[in-house]
């Protein structure tokens, strides 16, 4: 009867196992994969979407080489938990090199089609969530245009906004590579060994409630509107005019290239990183150049005694190295030779060079270098249309061309991979 009463307890187990299939450690390999197993690492799932859907909350997902999209290439990921991403395994899982055997996340321009969301989100719960590394490529979901912004070497024009249909395909989806929306419950979240590279609405924006926000040695190359943008969602107490410090951010070690304005004309946004209201910013150790507007923004009065920003190196942005409102109607566009002057917590050992011999795509770097925008009015108050408005008491007409010689063209991915390790002891360094 005990024997009996064993083997059925076993059964159960079993059985258990496979209708509650989360677990605290599951594996995905594109090539090795299905979602019908198990997802231990001699069984994995094929899908990142599985893995979400089968991991527990605060669990591990381990993530084989390949390119992922999504189970029927849906285009997005969502969690409503917190999770522990590791990506770039080689298909054995016995070891993790992103410049070598990359997890690539990248949809393609059908699946903008099927959704239209932020690829990666989390809902709810992310206190432990990890992201580490993994290639994030938007370049394949973005339309790009077939008449305007070419640049000799570089594949295909400039980018398009979504209501500029493209004549195949679908439009740009203007969403978040990585997003923790505003609803998120607090907690330590650290994304680092990443690669974010042609996202067409910042690398990372995210909501933080409470806890700390690591953003470690990552790679961002052409994003558009900013690279990282991480905000404080706590409510404030204490009455009018007072500011809550709801978390810390940490933004070190990245290398951040080619952030692109909003839209084509360069007028606004275009930030390496954004230094938003309610956190303290420890910026530090990154290399920060080759942007639209300013390197870092710091124009939403969040308060200076919150913002360290050391050790960093500035160069070739576009507007400024800091872009700064120390009070209402007051603009300031300073360089790093200005830094000493901020009433920061503290502006020590940052730089304005360029590095020698970055490896960034020569073509790219011309065609930045050299991106212009310019409009052509065409009015004639006197055309037969112009005449026919004027005479029923309409207002008369023209149109305005506008061109940019370049806007966010798509960066080849795998050459993102070069910047890992290109300047000692700042910007992203070889993944560990």
């Amino acid at each position: 009867m005990k024997t009996l009463i064993k083997t059925t307890f076993a059964l159960l187990l079993v059985v258990g196992f496979y209708l509650n299939t989360s677990a605290n450690a599951i594996y995905v390999s594109k090539t090795k994969g299905d979602n019908k197993n198990d997802g231990s690492k001699n069984s994995p799932v094929k899908e990142i979407d599985k893995a979400i859907q089968l991991v527990t909350a605060g669990g591990e997902i381990h993530i084989a080489e390949g390119v992922y999209s999504g189970t029927f290439d849906i285009g997005y990921l969502e969690s409503d938990k917190p999770i522990k991403m590791y990506g770039s395994y080689n298909i054995d899982f016995t070891k993790r090199d992103i410049v070598n055997t990359p997890t690539i996340f990248q949809p393609d321009n059908a699946s903008g089609g099927k959704s239209r969301k932020a690829f990666l989100k989390f809902t709810k719960d992310i206190d432990g969530t990890i992201i580490d590394g993994i290639l994030f490529d938007m370049g394949m979901r973005n339309a790009y245009s077939t008449k305007e912004g070419f640049v000799d070497g570089v594949e295909g024009g400039r980018f398009l906004q979504p209501t500029e249909l493209p004549p195949v395909g679908n439009s740009s989806v203007t969403e978040p590579i990585i997003q923790f929306v505003s609803a998120c419950n607090g907690g330590d979240v650290t994304i680092q060994n990443c690669v974010f590279v042609n996202g067409a609405s910042f690398g990372i924006q995210a909501g933080l409630r409470s806890g700390t926000f690591k953003v470690l040695n990552n790679v961002f190359i052409s994003n558009r509107m900013a690279g990282i943008e991480i905000y404080g969602t706590c409510p404030s107490t204490g009455g009018p005019n007072t500011m809550s410090l709801c978390g810390k951010v940490e933004i070190a070690y990245n290398t951040i290239l080619f952030t692109w304005s909003r839209l084509k004309d360069f007028g606004d946004m275009g930030y390496g990183v954004r230094v938003m209201t309610k956190c303290e910013y420890n910026i530090h150790h990154n290399i920060i150049g080759g942007s639209i507007l300013a390197g870092v923004d710091h124009s939403k009065f969040n308060k200076n005694e919150w913002v360290k920003m050391d050790n960093n190196i500035f160069f070739v942005n576009k507007q400024a190295d800091f872009f700064y409102t120390p009070a209402s109607n007051t603009k300031l566009n300073l360089m790093v030779s200005q830094f000493g002057d901020l009433e920061l917590a503290s502006t020590t050992g940052n730089k304005a060079e360029i590095p020698k011999n970055i490896p960034v795509n020569k073509a790219y770097l011309e065609g930045f270098l050299s991106a212009r925008y310019s409009e052509q009015v065409d009015y004639d108050a006197n055309s037969p249309s112009n005449q026919w408005r004027e005479a029923m008491g309409m207002n008369k007409q023209g149109k305005i061309q506008s061109t940019a010689s370049m806007f966010m063209n798509r960066y080849p991915w795998k050459e993102s991979l070069l910047l890992f390790n290109a300047v000692a002891g700042c910007g992203a360094q070889q993944m560990k």
